[in-house]
């Protein structure tokens, strides 16, 4: 004991001093230990967050809000629209004009919801159509001709007549005059009642035209 009394005596200041370094530097040990994991934690959390919003911006596509659509046969404006992209046919129908006088619209689905790039056919009473088709990435409804490049004597317009090879301005005019003055074409054989169209016109012309 008087040994250790003689250390302490001696070496008193440096033994308190090694005694606060030491206890110093636990309580910094223990705490610094303590705070790492609740960093850790909430930077991984954050990380995992930060990677999942990304993900799912990058995953998710906008809606279309609108759709083109191409509407023809007998309406009284026929052409391309702009429409939202919940609308349905008959909305297409009105945005157009409306139905022309002989339009069958009891061949079309009017509440049928419109698509991009879709085609709508209205066709004209008593004409023969096929069900709905296909065609490329356009959907053709409420029945169209049998050759979706034909064009129909009872709702062409001049510009629409012109487009066939072997009718000019002079016989789309003749067309339209004989329609004002005689109503529909019963078949295309009537184009025979007109001036300029023989046998062989008509002939060359059947494959491009309907009524």
């Amino acid at each position: 004991m008087e040994q250790l009394a003689a250390i302490w005596d001696r070496y008193r200041l440096q033994i308190i001093i090694l005694m606060i370094i030491a206890a110093v530097g636990g309580y910094w040990v223990t705490n610094s230990h303590d705070n790492d994991l609740p960093i850790s934690s909430t930077n991984t959390n954050a990380v995992l967050a930060s990677s999942d919003s990304r993900e799912s911006m990058t995953n998710s596509k906008p809606a279309k809000s609108s759709v083109a659509i191409d509407i023809k046969g007998a309406v009284k404006r026929p052409g391309v629209y702009q429409l939202k992209a919940e609308d349905r046919i008959n909305e297409a129908l009105s945005i157009a004009g409306g139905p022309l006088p002989n339009a069958d619209l009891r061949q079309v689905n009017l509440a049928k919801q419109l698509t991009d790039q879709q085609m709508i056919y209205i066709p004209v009473q008593g004409e023969t159509i096929q069900g709905p088709v296909e065609t490329g990435t356009s959907s053709v409804d409420g029945g169209q001709a049998a050759n979706s490049s034909m064009v129909n004597l009872n709702t062409a317009t001049k510009e629409q007549l012109c487009q066939i090879t072997g009718i000019g301005d002079k016989k789309a005019d003749l067309i339209l005059q004989y329609r004002q003055e005689h109503g529909q074409f019963k078949n295309v054989e009537e184009l025979k009642e007109i001036n300029g169209f023989g046998d062989k016109t008509v002939a060359k012309l059947k494959d491009h035209l309907s009524v």
